[in-house]
């Protein structure tokens, strides 16, 4: 697969990804923690099928020191023991708010929920980080953006 266009060489598309980067760096430096950050981005990747953000945040999240097996079962996250309560709960409020064509939007059970693990700073920054991964999903997926060669820290 080769892209249709490479965003980050080219002058426009490389100052929407700076912009949606300097985003991302306030959520990375918010109370929210990497490991739930990292989930998140996976999930809705996965929905969204960014192959291009997959292949870095799963790398991410390895090269941070997290299982394999954690990693390998986010698609399938409600069949699994292998997530906190708090971590299920980002993941439910990730695909809801990934999915909002398919549903009536994000429900109050999902966001109570992710209210019972995370204060009002920690939620503002899980909604700021499913709205930016979409962001960097729908940029990477049009234009065809392909994953396997993402190395990890790359864009740190």
């Amino acid at each position: 697969m080769e892209n249709r266009i490479n965003p980050m060489a080219n002058e426009l598309g490389a100052k929407v990804a700076k912009y949606i980067i300097s985003a991302g760096k306030i959520v990375t430096d918010s109370a929210l923690p990497n490991t739930v950050r990292e989930l998140v981005n996976i999930r809705a990747s996965q929905i969204n099928g960014c192959g291009g953000c997959l292949d870095m945040h799963t790398k991410d999240l390895a090269a941070a020191g997290e299982s394999t097996v954690r990693i390998n079962l986010v698609g399938a996250w409600r069949e699994t023991t292998v997530y906190t309560e708090a971590e299920r709960a980002a993941l439910e409020l990730t695909e809801q708010g990934t999915r909002l064509a398919d549903t009536s939007g994000v429900t109050d059970q999902a966001w109570a929920n992710a209210a019972k693990h995370f204060d009002e700073g920690q939620l503002m920054a899980l909604v700021a980080q499913i709205c930016l991964i979409n962001a960097f999903n729908r940029l990477n997926v049009i234009t065809r953006t392909p994953g396997g060669d993402y190395q990890p820290g790359q864009y740190a």
